[in-house]
């Protein structure tokens, strides 16, 4: 009988710890909630500000001319997502094997320029969430 009851212990303690996250399956769970479509990822602002630190950063502010004179993201590339000929060109002239970051006024609009990005064989796109808006705050 006591055999079985420190069995029966050993395997309960045993699923209790199954039931816990470990700290990199939660923050692999919070990662997999941001990623939005296909190849589309959704980016805080330290971990978009962090991620375009580095040089050759494909950065591009999707607002309007109108928006972006009013201020940006240093180094971003303007390309209206609102002027399809414009962009669908613009476009065509970056790296498609390369990472995408891409911002809007306040996340709308870069959430569909980043889902046609996919359609014109992109692979990797970052969305700023809450876009220029969140940034400037």
């Amino acid at each position: 009988m006591k055999k079985i009851l420190f069995t029966l212990a050993i395997a309960n303690l045993s699923l209790l710890g199954c039931g816990q996250k470990s700290t990199n399956e939660a923050n692999m769970t919070q990662e997999i909630e941001k990623h939005v479509d296909g190849s589309i990822y959704i980016l805080s602002k330290t971990e978009f500000a962090k991620a375009i630190e580095k040089k050759g950063v494909q950065l591009v502010d999707v607002r309007t001319p109108s928006e972006y004179q009013e201020g940006t993201i240093k180094n971003a590339q303007l390309i209206d997502y609102k002027q399809p000929k414009t962009f669908d060109s613009k476009f065509a002239a970056l790296d498609k094997d390369k990472p995408v970051y891409l911002f809007c006024r306040s996340g709308a609009r870069s959430q569909a320029a980043a889902k046609k990005l996919v359609k014109m064989g992109f692979k990797e796109i970052y969305d700023l969430e809450g876009g220029y808006l969140n940034w400037a705050n």
